[in-house]
C-alpha cells in the first residue's frame, strides 16, 4: 500500500493497515514535523468528536492524544447585546467535544504508523502518475524519483496531487462550490498568570448575523480565533476590512469584548492570510485496484461542523475494514474493495458537506435567535420524553456513529416537527404536547447506534 499525504488521514490510515499485516509506505512532501516542526496549511483547532475517537480507539491512540486536547462542553455565546452564556452541545460531561492542536496531532499519528511497521517518506511530493506502467514520480530534493506501486491511495488533501494525477487520466468529473465567504486566524494569548483568559472549556461564538469570530482553546492556554466573514461587498467583508487600523476600528464596534482579548489584533489581522473555503464533489473516488481517495481528497468539506477530520477518520476506518487482512490476492478483490468502500462512504460525506455548510448558517445568526433558542430547549424536552426516538441533530452528528446521512434525513424531518411546534409561541408553557408527541410518534422510529 503507498499512501501520498503523511497528515491526519494518511498517517491513520498507514497504521491501521500496518496493524493488518499490509507493507505501508508514505509518502509526504513536506519535511518530518518531528524534526523540523510544524508547516501546516490551515491552522483552525480540530473539534474531536466520537467518530474520529472511536477511530484513534481502533489504533490504540484515543489516551494519548485525548492527554493534548481541551474539552469543550458546548457553544459559549457572546451576543453584541446581553449576557454571554453557554448552550451546553450534549447533556452532560459525557457529551463534549475536545479541542486539538493539527500540529500535535499529526506528530503522534505519525509516531503511531512507524511503531505500527509502516515506512515514512518525507521531502517527497507526488508529481505525477503512469497508472499504466503503474510508476510514481516524486519530487525530492535531488530531483525527480519513479517509484513502482501496486496501489496509490491518495490521503493529500483538498488539492490532492493523486486526484489531479487521476483527472488527467480518467476524469473524476470534478465540482467545486466555493464559498463567498473567507476566514482570518488571530490569538487570544495567556493571561499574565499563564492562564486562560476567558472560559476554557466551550467553543467561543460571537456571531453577528452574516459574519462571526469563534475562539477554540489550545492547551498551551491560548485561543485560536478565528473571524469568518464575506470575501467581497459592503462593509464588513474583507475586501472593505484591509487592514489593522480598519480591523480596529470593526472589533470595536462589532467585537468589542475582544479588544483587551487579543492584544496583538491590527498586528495578526494585517499579517495572517484571508483563508477561502470550498465544498468539493467528486463522481470518482477510485480507479480499479490502481487508486482511491480518502478525507479532503475525496470530499472536502467547510469547517462549520467540526466534522471534516471526522469523517476522514471514518473514511479510514472504513477502507481498511473493506480491505481486510495481509494482502488481497487478485487486483479484482481490491478494485471491488475500492468500490465498496465508496458506495458506503459517498453518500454519508454528501451529508456531512451539506449539514456543514447549513451549520454556517446556525452558528452566525441563529445561536441568539429567539425561536432558535425555543426550538432548543423543546429539541432537548423531546429528547426527555421520547428517548432514542426524538435525538437531537447534534448528538446524532457529534456523540454517536450513525451514518451521517441518517442523521440528515432525521434531522429535516425533526426540524419540521420543531418549527411547527413553536410556531408563533414564546415558551414551552404554550406548546400543544399531545399534538407535537403525536408527531414524534409517528415520523420516527426508534434509533440505535
Amino acid at each position: 500500500m503507498t499512501i501520498i499525504g503523511g497528515g491526519l488521514a494518511g498517517a491513520l490510515l498507514a497504521t491501521l493497515l500496518a496493524k493488518e499485516g499490509w507493507q505501508v509506505d508514505v509518502f509526504e512532501r513536506r519535511g518530518d514535523p518531528r524534526v523540523e516542526g510544524y508547516a501546516g496549511g490551515r491552522s483552525i483547532n480540530l473539534a474531536l468528536a466520537e467518530r474520529g475517537l472511536h477511530a484513534l480507539r481502533l489504533a490504540g491512540l484515543d489516551d494519548a492524544v485525548l492527554k493534548q486536547a481541551v474539552m469543550m462542553r458546548g457553544r459559549y455565546v457572546h451576543p453584541l447585546v446581553g449576557t454571554p452564556h453557554l448552550q451546553r452541545y450534549g447533556r452532560d460531561d459525557s457529551e463534549v467535544i475536545w479541542s486539538i492542536s493539527r500540529g500535535e496531532l499529526n506528530i503522534t499519528l505519525l509516531d503511531a504508523a512507524e511503531r505500527a511497521g509502516a515506512r515514512l517518506h518525507f521531502g517527497m511530493g507526488l508529481d505525477a502518475v503512469d497508472f499504466e506502467g503503474r510508476i510514481a514520480t516524486f519530487d525530492t530534493s535531488e530531483g525527480k524519483r519513479d517509484l513502482p506501486f501496486h496501489t496509490l491511495i491518495g490521503a493529500d488533501g483538498a488539492g490532492s496531487s493523486l486526484r489531479q494525477a487521476l483527472q488527467a487520466y480518467r476524469p473524476c468529473e470534478e465540482r467545486t462550490e466555493w464559498l463567498d465567504h473567507g476566514y482570518k486566524e488571530l490569538e487570544i494569548p495567556p493571561d499574565a498568570a499563564g492562564g486562560f483568559r476567558i472560559e476554557p472549556n466551550a467553543l467561543h461564538i460571537w456571531p453577528r448575523g452574516h459574519y462571526m469570530c469563534i475562539a477554540l482553546p489550545n492547551d498551551e492556554r491560548t485561543f485560536t480565533v478565528t473571524l469568518f466573514m464575506p470575501l467581497e461587498g459592503e462593509s464588513p467583508s474583507f475586501a472593505t476590512i484591509r487592514d489593522g487600523e480598519q480591523a480596529l476600528e470593526f472589533f470595536r464596534r462589532d467585537f468589542p469584548d475582544t479588544l483587551e482579548l487579543i492584544p496583538d489584533l491590527a498586528e495578526d489581522y494585517a499579517r495572517n492570510p484571508v483563508g477561502k473555503l470550498a465544498t468539493q464533489h467528486y463522481r470518482h473516488w477510485h480507479l480499479d485496484a490502481r487508486a482511491a481517495l480518502i478525507g479532503d481528497a475525496a470530499h472536502a468539506m467547510v469547517p462549520f461542523h467540526g466534522q471534516g477530520m471526522n469523517c476522514a477518520f471514518e473514511d479510514c476506518i472504513a477502507l481498511a475494514a473493506h480491505i481486510g487482512h495481509g494482502h488481497l490476492a487478485h487486483d479484482r478483490d481490491l478494485a471491488e474493495a475500492y468500490a465498496a468502500y465508496e458506495a458506503e462512504r459517498k453518500p454519508n460525506a454528501a451529508a456531512i458537506q451539506q449539514m456543514a455548510l447549513e451549520n454556517y448558517i446556525e452558528m452566525r445568526d441563529k445561536v441568539d435567535d429567539a425561536a432558535f433558542l425555543l426550538q432548543r430547549e423543546l429539541e432537548l424536552a423531546l429528547q426527555e420524553r421520547h428517548s432514542g426516538r426524538f435525538v437531537p441533530h447534534y448528538t446524532m452528528v457529534t456523540f454517536m456513529r450513525i451514518p451521517y446521512a441518517v442523521a440528515l434525513e432525521r434531522s429535516d424531518i425533526q426540524r419540521e416537527i420543531l418549527v411547527e411546534a413553536t410556531r408563533g409561541l414564546t415558551s414551552l408553557a404554550q406548546v400543544n404536547w399531545d399534538k407535537v408527541d403525536a408527531a414524534v410518534m409517528a415520523r420516527l422510529h426508534p434509533l440505535s447506534g
